[in-house]
């Protein structure tokens, strides 16, 4: 708190630039109304306007026709310059109408001229007993002795015990009016408080994601050093005090079990005497909602930079790629360009020649080759009736007719097993035509062909293809295949 850090925070800070404006009180009350008293994380341009359009014709009638000349929009665009920073103004992906969030600061300004208004009860009691069981809960949950543990919770058992007894003879001690309303404001001010935190939360990851993207921008290293360093920063802030504690926050309040605890205790605290002569706010009774809605919209908000910092990287791979191919092409240019015309003079510089060195060690042992050795025998001719007819009896499978079935068969339906279209058009050639189309299908295995359909083989289920045959007394026998499941498809 020194003159020089107040004097930059002065000129520098959004916050103190909003007090010291002349129109602070226009800007602070027309936000609170839209933004923080509503909950309101997000609002569209459009909306905004026509609500600063309702409260400028408002303050006119009040003040003159000159008292805020500006149109809406403007004040808006005004209010969300670099020089002010009161509002976020940014475009969701996918749309071109612009949005409109609270920064940080604002938010911090306006709960200060909240706090100056007068209350008309202040409460001592409730943050006294807040903080001795905040100090409480420190000193229990860093003490390591096993002995001091069990004897502190001994302890508070002991005295719940003697609290149940008193209880049970009829000695029920309840709060007054007093107390209740001390704890009820207490509890108003933290549920403020713990909104406006989520906007800070949220502006630190976007401040993160923009730094990353700088670094993304200005890196000349290898592509693996920077996906490394960018995800140990994202790791970084989500293992930080900040990051830790609002997953701890989280995991919390999205348990159905406290949802509907906290809603039956509002309930029941709402409806005290004591509570309903202060008025408290309508949104109150909901205010759990409130912070599930803010903690939703951070998430998103998280996610939402995580896919445009993917989409980034991606973005600069292409550029890379892009570049490699430029190169390339040049190189292929000037190399056409030399062609007819021979270069005069010295071309390049070559290293002078090296002499390859090698070890007596390195070099294999001699191995001694093998010569057949021939025996002179006469060559008998046998005795043996053989018929040589079967030399010419080949087999030849018509692939095109294979193909054209295949076709055929995909013209009514989208896809056909091997087996299917042995039983509409059964082999006529045997084991060596379903070879054929299993060479067809080993071709052609998860890339298109020219005639249009794929093949897809599926070894978690095996198939039995069954064709008809003949021995060799030429009896007519049934013959089976087990193989994976083939799959023909468009």
């Amino acid at each position: 708190m020194d003159h020089a850090t107040l004097a930059a925070l002065r000129d520098r800070h959004p916050a103190w630039r909003l007090l010291a404006s002349p129109h602070a009180p226009l800007v602070a009350s027309f936000l609170h109304r839209v933004f923080v008293a509503p909950n309101v994380r997000v609002m569209s341009e459009a909306d905004l306007a026509e609500a600063l359009e309702d409260e400028l014709y408002s303050l006119r009638e009040q003040l003159g026709t000159e008292a805020y000349p500006k149109a809406a929009r403007e004040y808006l665009n005004d209010w969300a310059a670099p020089d002010k920073g009161w509002l976020r103004k940014f475009y969701k992906p996918g749309t071109d109408e612009a949005q409109f969030d609270l920064t940080p600061a604002t938010e911090k300004a306006i709960a200060w001229l909240v706090s100056l208004t007068e209350r008309p009860f202040v409460g001592t009691e409730s943050r006294l007993l807040t903080l001795f069981a905040l100090l409480e809960q420190i000193s229990a949950g860093t003490e390591a002795d096993p002995s001091k543990r069990v004897a502190d919770l001994r302890a508070k058992r002991d005295a719940l015990d003697a609290e149940i007894a008193r209880v049970l003879a009829g000695d029920v001690p309840l709060l007054d009016d007093t107390a209740v309303k001390d704890r009820f404001l207490q509890f108003q001010q933290l549920a403020r408080e713990l909104l406006a935190d989520f906007r800070e939360v949220e502006h630190n990851f976007r401040q993160l994601d923009r730094k990353v993207r700088e670094k993304i921008a200005l890196w000349e290293g290898a592509k693996g050093a920077l996906l490394d360093e960018i995800m140990g920063e994202r790791d970084a802030i989500g293992d930080s005090d900040q990051g830790r504690s609002f997953r701890a926050f989280w995991d919390f309040l999205m348990s159905s079990r406290r949802q509907e605890e906290l809603s039956e205790r509002l309930d029941q605290v709402l409806q005290l005497p004591a509570v309903a002569a202060l008025n408290p706010e309508p949104r109150t009774r909901r205010v759990h909602h409130d912070w599930l809605e803010a903690g939703e919209h951070t998430q998103r908000t998280v996610a939402m930079l995580s896919q445009q910092l993917r989409r980034f990287l991606d973005d600069r791979a292409f550029l890379e790629n892009r570049r490699i191919l430029d190169l390339l092409r040049s190189i292929e240019t000037q190399a056409l360009a030399l062609r007819d015309t021979a270069p005069v003079g010295t071309v390049m510089h070559i290293d002078a020649m090296g002499a390859d060195i090698e070890l007596p060690l390195e070099r294999p042992l001699f191995t001694p080759s093998l010569k057949p050795r021939l025996a002179d025998l006469a060559v008998l001719a046998g005795d043996d009736d053989v018929d040589t007819a079967r030399l010419f009896d080949q087999i030849v499978v018509d692939k095109a007719r294979l193909r054209a079935t295949v076709q055929a068969a995909l013209r009514h339906r989208p896809q056909v097993t091997l087996r299917e279209l042995v039983e509409a058009e059964p082999l006529r050639q045997g084991l060596a035509e379903l070879v054929a189309y299993l060479e067809l299908a080993h071709a052609t295995d998860g890339s298109e062909t020219a005639n249009g359909w794929r093949v897809v083989v599926d070894d978690s289920h095996p198939e039995t293809i069954r064709w008809q045959s003949t021995d060799a007394a030429g009896h007519a026998v049934m013959r089976a295949a087990r193989l994976p499941r083939v799959i023909f498809t468009r």
